[in-house]
């Protein structure tokens, strides 16, 4: 059976809508029969990259747009995650896990995005990211 579905949603940049991801994090993961494992893995990834969307790419700016989209891609889960900041390289990002970077307030996010997903690719300078996950269709 193949199931094709798209959604998409955009939001002001107020750190209130970070709690959205959650409530489409579930309905997508409920339609598809997404176990724990995988639900804790997406949810989390997707909430660091609207987190960084509204704090670090629009920074909390209500007048800028969060646009997020997701879509089946074959075996792929693929959200899209989109603002209208000013961008950045995270290739140059500091590693997190270096200890003299374990103290920074910061930068765990991309970290992160990159070890839950099974694939991400970054665009427009970081304001576009992709975060793919792999799914088994029932």
């Amino acid at each position: 059976m193949t199931i094709t579905d798209t959604r998409s949603v955009t939001f002001s940049s107020v750190k209130e809508n970070v709690a959205l991801v959650e409530k489409f994090v579930d309905e997508i993961c409920q339609f598809y029969n997404i176990g724990d494992e995988h639900y804790g893995n997406i949810l989390m990834a997707l909430t660091e990259a609207v987190s960084n969307a509204i704090y670090h790419g629009n920074r909390l700016n209500p007048n800028k747009a969060v646009r997020f989209f997701y879509e089946t891609k074959g075996n792929n889960l693929c959200f899209t995650v989109e603002d209208e900041g000013n961008g950045y390289n995270p290739d140059a990002l500091p590693d997190p896990t270096d200890p003299e970077n374990v103290e920074m307030p910061n930068g765990r996010g991309v970290f992160l995005m990159r070890r839950l997903t099974d694939d991400i690719h970054f665009y427009n300078e970081g304001r576009k990211v992709e975060l793919y996950f792999r799914i088994h269709h029932q």
